[in-house]
């Protein structure tokens, strides 16, 4: 009996472990780039996209400054930005830093880490993989003040800057400024920062005097952060602002809808969308499903028909091919006396989904429409 109980716990042990066996995950790789300009061995981080292996397309990349702190939010906000299209693929890059040299490089010797930043570091990224040389840089306290310079000094460098927690260009700068494209710049900060909030608000200060031609700013104060907690929330809402025309559209009402231009806007943010990134310059179907809804939420019949012609063939979509929509459309039709329709999405609802929990209902709704044709 003995050598039986001593079998048996063997065994569950032996199937406890193998239920509890790990492996490791991966967010990207460490590279040791052996710098001339600094002198010294400098170590990066890179993610590729999860597409890249199985592509032939050019990414963006996204390089962030401290990426010994920072490189983690990049990867995980990509990857949740990604769920749906809300931003394209991107590779990031960390680049690694350490006091008191992080100070000396963002400050002193700034002219010699840009040098090493775009014959290195964006050399090294661009030659090894396939880019398509649209560059965000992401920054925070000190690295804040560096990017501020940078983006504007250094205007064909990065097409983006983001940056938290600090941040300053003289007037000077900023007056010297000149592009022929649009260049991106996301200021963010907390009131609780007092070390840095009020050389943040005089730069915000001298952009808005100034408003240079072609930079495009956006300042937020998020006051329930403090200096140490904000970096990772500034770097989300700086790629959403960077990408701000690259998701679908999404309206919170047919009012919001109409005061924007209705029809002529949908058709100007498609059209400056496929400017900028190259997409299919058609309303993308998730923006028709979500003004079809709109309309149905708010039971305006007027705007919902607008909708159906318009967007030919809208409510045969696979997001309508269910038992739930047949009835819904069905019911709706019917609420606003239009019986021919009506009856066509009852009948259809019956014809495909005999089963379904919404048969009595469906039936009812076609009788009634049967009846007063």
């Amino acid at each position: 009996m003995k050598q039986v109980f001593l079998i048996i716990c063997s065994l569950v042990l032996s199937v406890t472990a193998a239920q509890t066996k790990g492996s490791s995950i991966s967010i990207g790789t460490n590279y040791t780039i052996n710098s001339k300009i600094l002198k010294q061995d400098r170590s990066i981080q890179i993610y590729l996209p999860d597409s890249y292996a199985t592509s032939n397309q050019k990414y963006p990349v996204l390089y962030i400054l401290d990426g010994q702190w920072f490189f983690s939010s990049g990867v995980s906000i990509q990857k949740a930005l990604r769920t749906p299209d809300a931003i394209p693929e991107m590779i990031v890059v960390g680049i690694k830093n350490s006091n008191p040299l992080r100070r000396t490089l963002f400050s002193d010797d700034s002219e010699k880490f840009t040098a090493f930043l775009k014959d290195e570091v964006i050399s090294f990224i661009d030659t090894k993989y396939r880019t398509n040389k649209e560059r965000i840089i992401f920054g925070w306290e000190d690295a804040a003040y560096y990017i501020s310079e940078t983006i504007l000094k250094e205007k064909d460098l990065f097409s983006g800057g983001i940056i938290t927690d600090g941040g300053y260009a003289s007037e000077e700068i900023v007056k010297s400024f000149k592009s022929n494209k649009a260049i991106y710049l996301y200021m963010a900060n907390s009131k609780k920062d007092i070390f840095n909030i009020s050389e943040t608000e005089a730069f915000n200060k001298v952009l808005k005097k100034n408003s240079p031609k072609n930079l495009r700013w956006k300042y937020e104060l998020f006051n329930d952060e403090v200096h140490e907690t904000l970096g990772h929330l500034a770097m989300y809402k700086g790629i959403k602002y960077f990408y701000h025309n690259y998701d679908d559209l999404v309206f919170e009402s047919l009012q919001q809808f109409e005061d924007l231009g209705g029809l002529d806007y949908l058709a100007s943010y498609f059209k400056a969308r496929t400017k900028r990134f190259g997409l299919d310059d058609e309303v993308e179907i998730d923006t028709k499903n979500i003004l079809i809804w709109s309309a149905l939420n708010e039971d305006n019949f007027k705007y919902f028909n607008s909708f159906v012609e318009e967007f030919e063939g809208i409510l045969d979509n696979k997001r309508h091919a269910n038992a739930y929509w047949k009835n819904r459309l069905g019911q709706f039709y019917l609420k606003h006396k239009d019986y021919k329709n009506a009856k066509i999405f009852f009948e259809t609802g019956l014809s495909r989904y005999p089963n379904s929990n919404f048969v009595a209902e469906m039936k009812k709704g076609l009788k009634a429409a049967q009846n007063n044709k």
